[in-house]
């Protein structure tokens, strides 16, 4: 059996790691590579940068920031924001990183995926998927239609149904999707259960459940009720409200398979 992972997510502008409620109202939460070590420390399984200006700027991520974060780490770690281009994943992936987040630019050329993961490997290309609840269903096959996937870090509506979207981006190539639930995002009221388990059941990669995690129940929930892979939270790891190892003591108990 595959053990669920813990992951924290450093959302990072201008240098800094921030985190928000719904996409909104960002706050700073530290320097992100005392954070990313830190976290290395308390035994996170992977962790996850995610240049949240880098798509609006048109740029391409900080290069030089993670070259800072991967020497101070010997997990795992994933780069998003303003990816686009073959160049730019060989840059980031070559400065340190293990895999690059793919959002905007895969909903705006969906082959960018299949491109990538020809290139690179499938192992290497997440694609980031943002989802909001919406109160008409859009058209999908999946047990949970009122999701709509929404790009230019959650600012833009794309017209793609949730479900519909993580099986496409699975079917062309890519080896994970990093599920966010923007209507839990930064709540605290657990994650999107439902949203969760119908992307599981319709996609046969790892899915990581993001958005709403508040305490270790809602963590415990994600992974034995809506089947998912691995957790990413920020804020509660962030502020000191939830421990790393404390955590994994509680799922482990839980029969939650985790990794020491």
């Amino acid at each position: 059996m595959l053990k669920k992972r813990l992951i924290p997510c450093l959302d990072i502008r201008d240098g800094r790691t921030v985190k928000g409620i719904q996409f909104a109202g960002l706050r700073d939460a530290g320097d992100p590579v005392e954070l990313a070590a830190r976290y290395a420390r308390e035994g996170a399984d992977e962790l996850v940068l995610l240049d949240i200006t880098a798509t609006a700027q048109r740029r391409e991520p900080f290069a030089h920031l993670v070259r800072n974060v991967a020497r101070v780490l010997d997990i795992p770690f994933t780069v998003g924001g303003g990816i686009a281009t073959v160049e730019a994943v060989e840059t980031l992936l070559m400065s340190g990183a293990d895999k690059v987040s793919l959002n905007s630019s895969a909903l705006a050329r969906p082959a960018l995926i299949t491109e990538l993961a020809r290139r690179f490997g499938s192992q290497c290309i997440v694609v980031a998927v943002d989802a909001r609840h919406e109160d008409n269903p859009l058209s999908d096959t999946g047990p949970d239609t009122n999701w709509q996937v929404y790009s230019q870090a959650g600012r833009t509506a794309t017209g793609r149904a949730a479900v519909a979207w993580c099986r496409e981006a699975a079917d062309r190539g890519a080896g994970e999707l990093l599920l966010t639930s923007m209507t839990h995002d930064g709540t605290k009221a657990g994650f999107a259960l439902a949203l969760t388990a119908a992307v599981a059941a319709a996609v046969t990669v790892p899915v990581i459940a993001s958005g709403g995690a508040g305490k270790a129940e809602d963590f415990r929930a994600v992974f034995a009720e809506a089947g998912a892979d691995a957790a990413l939270a920020a804020s509660v790891f962030h502020f000191n409200e939830t421990a790393i190892p404390a955590l994994k003591q509680y799922l482990s108990a839980a029969g939650i398979a985790v990794r020491p």
